[in-house]
């Protein structure tokens, strides 16, 4: 079959490797539809995953072609999206309900082969049957989907917050339509990339801008997402929350990065400061948002490119270009 091979820092190419086969509790999804994200250019920066070279690759969805000898619930022919969370159910955090904190944390597309391939395998146990009316070329939405709920989990809802949300990517425009969904009194987008603030505008931002000083809010804001890893924008994030509000780290910064806080003002204001990793316990919910319509598609994903066009679509994610880019094989 034919894959996406990051093979060293910095190397991506497209090359044939063997057909996967399942394990006796595993099923081989023909993929569909494949997301680009920002981990995938962590992992080409030689960060996240622990060894190269790698199939990247954790946001698909496909049709099942074939299962193992244990698998019963699922079948071929059956749609599916597939949570990429591979947690060992042994370590304490497993065992009190944190996986996505696991000690011996994997992922599919991260640590095994991934979904920017003609076919990947995965564990029955992390594929959510769709509905018909879904079409599995767009449910590549619903990894992403899971991990801004997860969010929002974090964040624990409050009723008539004032939301700011640095970057209109993918990630910012998914925490965009969860905060209208979950009572925010408003919500307020920030990013240098025109386009795509043309985006957030379109689906019902109540103000954007390039510069939180445009923004009519000298009090600050009940919640703070940073939605872009950028230490520039975390840095303004973190003197932008109100008193007794939350800062989310939900983007993902390069290890290196680094920001000032100032210990007295968060005693004193009462600030809390979290962050949220990746899925935990909200796949399933994604997937139920997501066949109720609550991202439209046709907004979300900008570029539907070719497998064969995979190391082109990483130029292009990392040039900001678009929104959701997906590689179809």
């Amino acid at each position: 079959m034919r894959a996406a091979i990051v093979e060293a820092p910095g190397k991506v190419s497209v090359t044939t490797v063997d057909d996967p086969t399942p394990g006796r509790r595993d099923v081989v999804v023909k993929v569909a539809s494949c997301g680009l994200c920002g981990t995938d250019l962590h992992i080409l920066q030689g960060e996240f995953a622990p060894t190269l070279p790698i199939v990247p690759g954790h946001e698909f969805a496909g049709e099942i072609v074939a299962v193992g000898t244990d698998v019963t619930e699922l079948a071929v022919g059956d749609k599916v999206a597939v949570d990429p969370s591979l947690h060992c159910h042994e370590c304490r955090y497993c065992r009190s309900g944190r996986g996505n904190l696991c000690d011996n944390w994997a992922a599919i597309g991260v640590t095994v082969p991934g979904g920017a391939a003609e076919f990947a395998v995965a564990p029955v146990a992390n594929c959510v049957k769709l509905p018909e009316h879904i079409d599995v070329r767009d449910a590549a939405l619903i990894e992403p989907l899971s991990c801004a709920v997860r969010g929002y989990d974090v964040l624990q809802g409050n009723l008539g917050a004032e939301v700011l949300i640095y970057g209109s990517g993918t990630m910012g425009l998914m925490m965009l339509e969860l905060a209208k969904r979950t009572g925010a009194a408003s919500v307020e987008v920030l990013d240098i990339n025109a386009q795509r603030l043309e985006t957030a505008k379109l689906l019902g931002c109540t103000g954007a801008a390039s510069r939180a000083e445009e923004l009519d809010r000298p009090g600050g804001w009940d919640v703070v997402i940073d939605a872009t890893g950028n230490a520039g924008a975390i840095q303004d994030g973190l003197g932008r929350v109100a008193k007794g509000g939350t800062f989310l780290q939900f983007g993902v910064a390069d290890y290196a990065t680094t920001a000032v806080i100032e210990p007295y003002r968060i005693y004193n204001q009462e600030i809390t400061i979290t962050g949220s990793m990746a899925v935990l316990h909200s796949y399933e919910r994604a997937a139920a948002l997501f066949a109720s319509g609550v991202l439209d598609p046709a907004v979300f994903i900008s570029d539907r490119l070719p497998l064969e066009q995979y190391p082109q679509a990483i130029d292009q994610f990392q040039a900001g270009v678009g929104r959701k880019i997906v590689v179809q094989p």
